[in-house]
Protein backbone atom coordinates (compact mmCIF):
# COMPACT_ATOMS: atom_id res chain seq x y z
CA UNK A 1 0.00 0.00 0.00
CA UNK A 2 2.36 2.61 -1.54
CA UNK A 3 1.87 6.37 -3.19
CA UNK A 4 4.66 5.67 -6.35
CA UNK A 5 5.26 9.80 -7.35
CA UNK A 6 7.39 10.16 -10.18
CA UNK A 7 9.78 12.99 -10.28
CA UNK A 8 11.38 14.73 -12.93
CA UNK A 9 14.13 12.62 -13.18
CA UNK A 10 13.16 9.65 -15.10
CA UNK A 11 13.70 6.47 -12.66
CA UNK A 12 13.76 8.54 -9.41
CA UNK A 13 10.23 7.79 -7.56
CA UNK A 14 9.32 9.49 -4.25
CA UNK A 15 7.43 6.61 -2.29
CA UNK A 16 4.97 7.40 0.73
CA UNK A 17 3.55 4.47 2.44
CA UNK A 18 0.28 4.05 3.87
CA UNK A 19 0.10 4.56 7.49
CA UNK A 20 -2.20 2.79 9.76
CA UNK A 21 -2.54 5.24 13.49
CA UNK A 22 -4.10 5.15 16.40
CA UNK A 23 -3.62 6.26 19.81
CA UNK A 24 -1.26 3.14 20.57
CA UNK A 25 1.06 4.35 18.15
CA UNK A 26 1.34 3.21 14.03
CA UNK A 27 1.60 0.29 11.74
CA UNK A 28 3.29 0.85 7.85
CA UNK A 29 4.77 -1.61 5.20
CA UNK A 30 7.94 0.14 4.31
CA UNK A 31 9.02 -1.93 1.32
CA UNK A 32 6.87 -4.66 -0.87
CA UNK A 33 8.08 -6.72 -3.69
CA UNK A 34 4.88 -7.13 -4.85
CA UNK A 35 4.02 -3.76 -4.64
CA UNK A 36 6.92 -2.50 -5.85
CA UNK A 37 6.72 -4.87 -8.88
CA UNK A 38 3.19 -3.98 -9.76
CA UNK A 39 4.43 -0.30 -9.67
CA UNK A 40 6.97 -1.06 -12.50
CA UNK A 41 10.27 -1.26 -9.77
CA UNK A 42 11.62 -4.67 -10.22
CA UNK A 43 14.48 -4.13 -7.50
CA UNK A 44 16.24 -7.27 -5.59
CA UNK A 45 17.54 -5.53 -2.53
CA UNK A 46 20.53 -7.62 -1.36
CA UNK A 47 21.47 -5.26 1.71
CA UNK A 48 20.40 -3.01 4.89
CA UNK A 49 22.40 -0.27 5.25
CA UNK A 50 21.57 2.37 8.55
CA UNK A 51 23.31 5.30 9.55
CA UNK A 52 23.48 8.16 12.36
CA UNK A 53 24.16 11.93 12.26
CA UNK A 54 24.16 14.36 13.57
CA UNK A 55 22.62 18.57 12.15
CA UNK A 56 24.73 19.59 9.85
CA UNK A 57 26.51 16.61 8.48
CA UNK A 58 26.27 15.84 4.63
CA UNK A 59 27.37 12.65 3.09
CA UNK A 60 28.02 12.48 -0.19
CA UNK A 61 27.92 12.73 -3.57
CA UNK A 62 28.49 8.83 -3.67
CA UNK A 63 28.26 6.07 -6.44
CA UNK A 64 29.82 2.83 -7.40
CA UNK A 65 31.66 2.49 -10.27
CA UNK A 66 31.55 -1.24 -11.56
CA UNK A 67 28.48 -2.24 -9.48
CA UNK A 68 26.21 0.58 -9.37
CA UNK A 69 23.73 0.31 -6.89
CA UNK A 70 19.56 1.47 -6.56
CA UNK A 71 18.75 2.40 -3.45
CA UNK A 72 15.86 2.84 -1.54
CA UNK A 73 16.40 5.46 1.12
CA UNK A 74 13.78 6.41 4.16
CA UNK A 75 14.69 8.26 7.90
CA UNK A 76 13.94 6.59 11.02
CA UNK A 77 14.43 9.69 13.10
CA UNK A 78 14.61 13.07 12.24
CA UNK A 79 14.80 14.69 9.12
CA UNK A 80 17.17 14.82 5.88
CA UNK A 81 17.17 16.90 2.46
CA UNK A 82 18.04 13.96 0.11
CA UNK A 83 19.49 14.20 -2.94
CA UNK A 84 19.88 12.09 -6.14
CA UNK A 85 22.05 13.24 -9.67
CA UNK A 86 21.53 11.66 -12.37
CA UNK A 87 25.06 10.32 -13.61
CA UNK A 88 23.76 7.54 -16.93
CA UNK A 89 25.94 9.11 -19.90
CA UNK A 90 22.81 8.60 -22.44
CA UNK A 91 20.10 10.16 -20.12
CA UNK A 92 18.39 13.53 -21.27
CA UNK A 93 18.87 14.38 -17.27
CA UNK A 94 22.28 14.01 -17.30
CA UNK A 95 24.12 16.13 -14.45
CA UNK A 96 20.40 17.42 -13.01
CA UNK A 97 19.15 16.59 -9.75
CA UNK A 98 16.28 15.92 -7.60
CA UNK A 99 15.79 16.60 -3.79
CA UNK A 100 12.84 15.76 -1.24
CA UNK A 101 12.83 16.14 2.49
CA UNK A 102 12.60 13.14 4.22
CA UNK A 103 11.52 12.47 7.93
CA UNK A 104 10.30 10.46 10.82
CA UNK A 105 7.04 12.31 10.33
CA UNK A 106 6.16 12.44 6.73
CA UNK A 107 7.27 8.75 6.12
CA UNK A 108 8.32 9.19 2.25
CA UNK A 109 11.20 7.28 0.68
CA UNK A 110 13.40 7.89 -2.26
CA UNK A 111 14.10 4.92 -4.61
CA UNK A 112 17.16 6.49 -6.94
CA UNK A 113 18.13 3.28 -9.51
CA UNK A 114 21.70 2.51 -10.61
CA UNK A 115 23.52 5.62 -11.98
CA UNK A 116 22.94 8.23 -9.95
CA UNK A 117 25.22 9.96 -7.29
CA UNK A 118 23.24 9.98 -3.27
CA UNK A 119 23.79 12.14 -0.76
CA UNK A 120 22.17 14.10 1.70
CA UNK A 121 22.10 16.79 4.50
CA UNK A 122 20.74 15.89 8.18
CA UNK A 123 18.34 18.76 9.33
CA UNK A 124 17.44 18.04 12.40
CA UNK A 125 19.54 17.53 15.79
CA UNK A 126 20.07 14.02 14.85
CA UNK A 127 18.79 11.48 12.04
CA UNK A 128 18.60 8.17 11.39
CA UNK A 129 19.06 7.24 7.78
CA UNK A 130 18.03 3.63 6.47
CA UNK A 131 18.12 2.12 2.75
CA UNK A 132 18.14 -1.01 1.18
CA UNK A 133 20.66 -1.37 -1.76
CA UNK A 134 20.48 -3.42 -4.74
CA UNK A 135 24.31 -4.92 -4.88
CA UNK A 136 26.54 -5.30 -2.30
CA UNK A 137 29.09 -2.70 -1.23
CA UNK A 138 32.38 -2.54 -3.06
CA UNK A 139 34.87 -0.57 -1.14
CA UNK A 140 37.49 -0.18 -3.94
CA UNK A 141 34.57 0.96 -6.57
CA UNK A 142 33.66 4.07 -4.21
CA UNK A 143 33.23 7.34 -6.48
CA UNK A 144 32.22 10.97 -5.78
CA UNK A 145 31.41 13.94 -7.05
CA UNK A 146 31.69 16.98 -5.21
CA UNK A 147 28.17 18.14 -3.10
CA UNK A 148 28.80 21.57 -4.10
CA UNK A 149 29.69 21.21 -8.17
CA UNK A 150 28.81 24.43 -9.80
CA UNK A 151 27.70 23.22 -12.64
CA UNK A 152 25.18 20.72 -11.09
CA UNK A 153 23.88 23.53 -8.26
CA UNK A 154 22.14 21.48 -5.71
CA UNK A 155 19.80 24.18 -3.35
CA UNK A 156 21.02 22.62 -0.33
CA UNK A 157 18.82 24.10 2.50
CA UNK A 158 20.44 26.33 5.23
CA UNK A 159 21.05 24.76 8.32
CA UNK A 160 21.69 27.03 11.37
CA UNK A 161 25.61 24.85 12.08
CA UNK A 162 28.46 24.95 9.36
CA UNK A 163 28.10 21.78 7.23
CA UNK A 164 30.12 18.78 8.60
CA UNK A 165 31.90 16.15 5.91
CA UNK A 166 33.88 13.66 5.92
CA UNK A 167 37.76 13.84 4.15
CA UNK A 168 36.84 11.58 1.53
CA UNK A 169 33.54 14.25 0.57
CA UNK A 170 35.68 17.34 0.64
CA UNK A 171 37.82 16.01 -2.17
CA UNK A 172 35.64 14.62 -4.76
CA UNK A 173 35.82 15.84 -7.93
CA UNK A 174 33.56 17.97 -10.03
CA UNK A 175 30.99 15.92 -12.40
CA UNK A 176 33.21 17.29 -15.55
CA UNK A 177 36.33 16.21 -14.16
CA UNK A 178 35.06 12.71 -12.92
CA UNK A 179 35.38 10.63 -16.07
CA UNK A 180 32.75 8.34 -14.56
CA UNK A 181 31.58 5.07 -16.81
CA UNK A 182 29.53 2.83 -15.23
CA UNK A 183 29.22 -0.98 -15.82
CA UNK A 184 27.88 -1.58 -19.49
CA UNK A 185 28.27 2.31 -20.34
CA UNK A 186 30.60 2.65 -23.39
Amino acid sequence: MFTFEKTKIDGVFVITPKVFGDERGYFMETYSEKDFKEAGLNYTFVQDNQSSSKKGVLRGLHFQKIHPQAKLVRVLKGEVFDVAVDLRENSPTYGQWVGEKLSEENKKQLLIPRGFAHGFLVLSDTAEFAYKCDDFYHPEEEGGIMYNDEDIKIEWPEVDVEYTLSEKDQNHPVLREANIKFKGEN
